[in-house]
Order: C-alpha cells, then sequence, then structure tokens
C-alpha cells in the first residue's frame, strides 16, 4: 500500500473512533475497509493466477496477472516473492532479488517467502546466505516442516561441493523426521559419491525395513548393489520397483539403467 493511501486511512480511522459525524464517518469507514478488502483478495487471486501460468511457462501472462496484483495490494510480500520467481525465470537476477528483499522486509518470518528467496540464493551461487536464510525457516516456530528446510539447507551446500556440511544438515532433518526420505536420499547419495557403498546400502535398506518400499531408493538401492557387483541385491531392489512402481518416472529410470548397462 501506497503511504499516501496508509495516511489517508489512518486519518479516517482516527476521525471514526473519535465519533465525529458519527453516522456518515461510519459509513465511509466501511467502504473504505471493504474497497481494500476487495483489492487485497483480488491481490490474491492475481498472485496465484500468476504463479499457475508461470508454472506452465507462460511468463508474459504471469507477468501481467503479476502487475495487476501490485497494483491492488503493494504490501502483500507474497506478491513481491512471486514476482521475484518470474523475473528469475525471465533472466532478471537483480530485478528478482529485489522483489525478494521486499518480500522479507514486509514479511521477515514468513516460512514460504523465507524458502523461496533461499531457493534464488542457491541457484545463484550464494551458498553462505542461502544456508542461513534455509535454516533460518527451520527453527521459524511457524515452519510446519524444518525437516525439508534443513534437506533444502543440505542440497544447496551439496552443489557447492561442501559435502561434510552438507552430510550435517541432513542428519538434523532425520533428527526431526527419520521417515523423511528426501533426506535419505540425498544421505545415501552423499555416500555413494565418496564410494561408501556398504553405508549407503545400510541407509537404504533401514529405511525400507522400518517405513516400507520408496521409488527413489529402489533405484538407488539397484545402482548401490550394482556398484557393489551384488547382482542378486541389484534384481531384489529392481524387482520391487516394477512391481510396486509400474509406469513411475524411477521405473523408466530403471529401465534406462538396463538399457546402457
Amino acid at each position: 500500500m501506497s503511504k499516501p493511501m496508509h495516511n489517508l486511512r489512518s486519518v479516517a480511522l482516527r476521525l471514526c473512533l473519535a465519533g465525529a459525524a458519527a453516522a456518515l464517518l461510519l459509513s465511509a469507514c466501511s467502504t473504505g475497509n471493504k474497497k481494500t478488502s476487495n483489492a487485497q483478495n483480488a491481490a490474491i487471486a492475481n498472485t496465484q493466477l500468476g504463479s499457475a501460468y508461470m508454472n506452465q511457462g507462460n511468463l508474459a501472462l504471469a507477468k501481467d496477472k503479476l502487475d495487476r496484483a501490485l497494483a491492488q495490494d503493494p504490501s502483500n510480500p507474497e506478491v513481491h516473492s512471486v514476482r521475484g520467481m518470474l523475473f528469475d525465470k525471465m533472466g532478471m537476477p537483480k530485478d528478482a532479488d529485489a522483489e525478494f528483499r521486499t518480500a522479507l522486509r514486509l514479511a521477515p518470518k514468513d516460512p514460504n517467502v523465507i524458502n523461496n528467496y533461499a531457493v534464488f540464493l542457491c541457484q545463484r551461487g550464494r551458498t553462505d546466505e542461502g544456508v542461513k536464510l534455509f535454516e533460518q525457516a527451520a527453527t521459524n516456530a511457524l515452519y510446519s516442516t524444518p525437516e525439508a528446510a534443513y534437506t533444502n539447507a543440505g542440497v544447496c551446500l551439496r552443489s557447492a561441493k561442501r559435502d561434510d556440511q552438507a552430510r550435517a544438515e541432513f542428519v538434523k532433518a532425520l533428527q526431526i523426521k527419520p521417515s523423511f526420505v528426501d533426506a535419505v536420499v540425498q544421505l545415501a547419495e552423499l555416500d555413494m559419491q565418496h564410494n561408501n557403498l556398504p553405508q549407503a546400502r545400510a541407509l537404504i535398506d533401514a529405511y525400507l525395513a522400518h517405513f516400507g518400499d520408496n521409488p527413489d531408493l529402489l533405484l538407488l538401492g539397484v545402482r548401490v548393489a550394482r556398484a557393489q557387483k551384488d547382482q542378486l541385491g541389484a534384481q531384489r531392489y529392481a524387482r520391487k520397483l516394477q512391481l510396486n512402481y509400474p509406469g513411475t518416472d524411477q521405473q523408466r529410470a530403471l529401465a534406462g539403467l538396463d538399457h546402457t548397462g
């Protein structure tokens, strides 16, 4: 909301509370609040539409909807956050960064705002800034999935080839939620990458035994078992993947592994 409009609303509110020209001013306050509410609701709707169009790849239409949302409610942090993602997709990192910063200033404790900016920072190689924000989200009482934030921090560190620090983040995630499969996959991949094949295999088998089958881990199990020259083990993982998850991306990836040998 622009500053002049904010000041006008404050003056009107003071007058209403003072009771001057009560009937007229109460009507004016009611009308003003309704208009504000309508504008805010319209901004939310246009932000949702803009996000949907952006995910579909229609960036021009996404920008049109988000420009409207900004005009309707410039104080909405979600508008700025989604505009940040849009500008990033449009190859305008400076504009994206400015929008993310505005969103964070308006809602410094909003976990979605924090997460979106952290993703942007990590993708831009600003690892320390991104990890700091992910950890901030993880310790935010409003954030319902801290294990995801710690895992994202680990992924950010992995992409910067800071594997020991990444491992620590994945461990934090699993201490909070041992069944969080994304962290298990990342840890097992990290062990496989460093040729710690028995440890990777143990992680996979422990998860499958305690929490049931998972297509990502079954596929990774095939890769680890083959790296260990354990063809029977690889066949067991592959059979479960084929039987329980036909037609999935993981099953198709398994077919690709078989094709390439």
